[in-house]
């Protein structure tokens, strides 16, 4: 008997989807969940050096989100939206998603006259299109977007393209730990926006490390499940690294993991043997591909998960479910009854929402 994706279900207002961050990063709520004993109580962000009783290494997603959203025109005539995915075979062709992709088959051009051009390749059955870049005054994509493209802020934010906060969403649609050389990622790592430097500051001193690693975020983390059963939803690939001190690390230790994003990275790794005892450390960096579909009843090498509220009906919330009670279905209800509880307490849903602490 497979697990039915309705069960992840639930009705979430659309008030309660936060459309601004806080005022101060770490001014946001946290609901903590001792899952030992059942008790979850209320916080706030900034008191997370007090709550944690033991030290802690945190692993954390240093990935950049690129400005992956291009405007442009068909050569018809008519608006284009490109979301940059990730690279196909070189740094002139990648994996993208159109919009109106209906109207766009496959060897329509677009782009913007003097700056770029675009060409559609193929169309994959799941939405995907791998477009054909030519680019003038630009060495690649990534410089392209760079200089004309914007932050690719989720459709459930419902704000116009540029407005009064688009300066805000420059530098609070990104972590403060985000590396400029890993500016690889289609969509925010979200935990970990919560973090200022004081407050790592603060935990480093009082004991606790904080490890890197890095997800190129992509559609697998953000698509919906459209099946009934969640054996039957597909997750895309993701590429990750992690670097040899971060592997070393995770092999002696209990992680932490800011975001699922970081959680699917060390699962993955576990699963692959890479952090047995025994298991070879390269001498640089481990690169690897994730397709990792999380749900009841999982079990987890992570020991804590550090992490926002998910929309339903997501990846993101079967994995939420699944590691309140690892090897169990319960976390299935028990994660509904958390979440009408934050719903009902006014927690804020989301990218710039609050988060939820689960020991």
């Amino acid at each position: 008997m497979g697990v039915r994706a309705d069960l992840f279900d639930f009705e979430l207002p659309r008030e309660a989807i936060a459309q601004t961050p806080a005022d101060r990063r770490d001014g946001s709520r946290l609901l903590l969940i001792d899952r030992q004993t059942g008790q979850v109580s209320h916080q706030l962000f900034s008191e997370l050096p007090d709550i944690l009783s033991e030290t802690r290494t945190f692993f954390r997603n240093n990935a950049r989100v690129l400005k992956a959203r291009l405007n442009g025109f068909r050569s018809g005539g008519g608006k284009v939206e490109c979301l940059l995915l990730n690279p196909a075979e070189d740094g002139l062709c990648w994996w993208c998603l159109l919009k109106p992709g209906k109207r766009l088959p496959v060897s329509a051009t677009f782009g913007i006259s003097g700056i770029y051009s675009a060409r559609v390749m193929e169309k994959a059955v799941d939405g995907r299109v791998r477009v054909q870049f030519e680019l003038n005054g630009a060495k690649d994509v990534f410089q392209l977007a760079e200089k004309v493209g914007r932050l690719p802020l989720p459709p459930y934010i419902e704000r116009q393209a540029v407005d009064e906060r688009s300066d805000l969403d420059e530098e609070r649609y990104q972590t403060v730990y985000a590396a400029a050389d890993k500016t690889v990622a289609a969509a925010a790592p979200t935990a970990g926006l919560h973090f200022t430097p004081q407050m790592m500051d603060c935990l480093q001193s009082a004991g606790h490390r904080f490890e890197d690693l890095t997800l190129h975020v992509g559609l697998g983390t953000f698509r919906p499940i459209q099946v009934e059963q969640l054996e039957q939803h597909e997750m895309h690939e993701e590429l990750y690294e992690v670097p040899a001190a971060t592997l070393k690390a995770l092999k002696n230790c209990s992680p932490l993991a800011i975001g699922t994003t970081s959680l699917r990275t060390i699962e993955d790794l576990h699963r692959k043997g890479m952090l047995d005892a025994e298991g070879a450390i390269p001498e640089a960096v481990y690169r690897d591909r994730a397709n990792l579909f999380i749900y009841p009843p999982a079990i987890f090498y992570t020991g804590a998960l550090l992490t926002n509220f998910h929309l339903p009906r997501s990846t993101l919330i079967c994995l939420v479910s699944a590691f309140l009670t690892p090897g169990s279905a319960d976390g299935i209800e028990w994660c509904r009854e958390i979440y009408q509880s934050a719903l009902a307490s006014g927690y804020r849903f989301y990218s710039y929402g609050d988060a939820m602490l689960i020991l």
